[in-house]
């Protein structure tokens, strides 16, 4: 059954971007071919980090047409011990992809309130009141933290971990994004592969969580905009959008998600968090 219409199609947020509800990130390398395919299937929503020369040199090779549809996502890093310069991180973003312009900049590996004070949401601020990107993003592990961003409007997109395994969000930040139209980026529908994997003390005679599942679970919540994938390949790509497009989670699956990842989250012991 094809996924119902708008379901893998919607905007941004209040930054107004179209964007294709899975988006892609090449961490895994799955060939500049791979990247190439899911720009070709409607994927225009592209996390890029410094090392991923894969997509960098897809990025590079759109032309001006082709870019302008490309919703093209990278940042700065938090790193704890030292001053992130995010001028810098964006001038080297512009430089290795050739472009003018990032449509959403991160500043990447918030931990806690304190990874990002006044001064660095302010030179976010300033960035893109240049012109240089068009909007502003965090990566924040903090869920509570998350919520208050969004409650007000400190930034453009919150790029959040979300899963059956984790699914704080609904109480933490879901309930606030509302208020400013917050953009909201999930990462880790798979939970790292831990969904993919048979959990000791998980009946043998029980299925697991299958990729599709695990990304229809973050795709079903209307407060997530895209949802990050990560393939090694473009046969996984590919699957994973034929799955997409079977649409949200009928009530069943979801009910064995939830269970499914609860008991995943029980077993993990104290690394995984909550």
């Amino acid at each position: 059954m094809p996924a119902p219409s708008g379901f893998l199609n919607t905007r941004l947020g209040a930054t107004g971007m179209p964007v294709f509800r899975l988006g892609l990130s090449a961490t895994y390398r799955p060939g500049e071919h791979a990247v190439r395919a899911a720009l070709d299937q409607g994927v225009n929503y592209l996390f890029c980090f410094a090392i991923d020369t894969q997509m960098s040199a897809v990025i590079r090779s759109l032309n001006a047409d082709r870019r302008e549809r490309v919703v093209v996502a990278t940042g700065g890093y938090n790193w704890i011990f030292w001053r992130t310069n995010l001028r810098k991180s964006l001038e080297n973003a512009l430089r290795r992809l050739r472009t003018g312009y990032i449509d959403v900049f991160h500043y990447l590996g918030i931990m806690n309130p304190g990874h990002f004070p006044p001064r660095v949401q302010d030179e976010l601020m300033q960035l893109k009141a240049e012109g240089r990107i068009r909007a502003t993003a965090v990566s924040c592990h903090d869920r509570t933290f998350a919520g208050e961003l969004a409650q007000r409007g400190a930034v453009d997109v919150l790029m959040i971990r979300y899963n059956a395994v984790h699914p704080g969000a609904e109480r933490d930040i879901f309930p606030y994004v509302s208020a400013h139209g917050t953009g909201v980026v999930s990462y880790t529908a798979t939970r790292w592969g831990r969904l993919l994997t048979r959990p000791r003390g998980w009946p043998r005679n029980q299925p697991i969580a299958a990729p599709g599942q695990c990304y229809r679970f973050a795709l079903s919540n209307p407060n997530v905009h895209v949802v990050l994938m990560a393939p090694a390949s473009e046969k996984q790509l590919l699957e994973n959008l034929r799955e997409a497009q079977r649409g949200p989670l009928p009530e069943d699956e979801m009910a064995f998600m939830r269970r499914f990842g609860a008991f995943v989250h029980g077993r993990a012991g104290w690394f995984m968090g909550r």
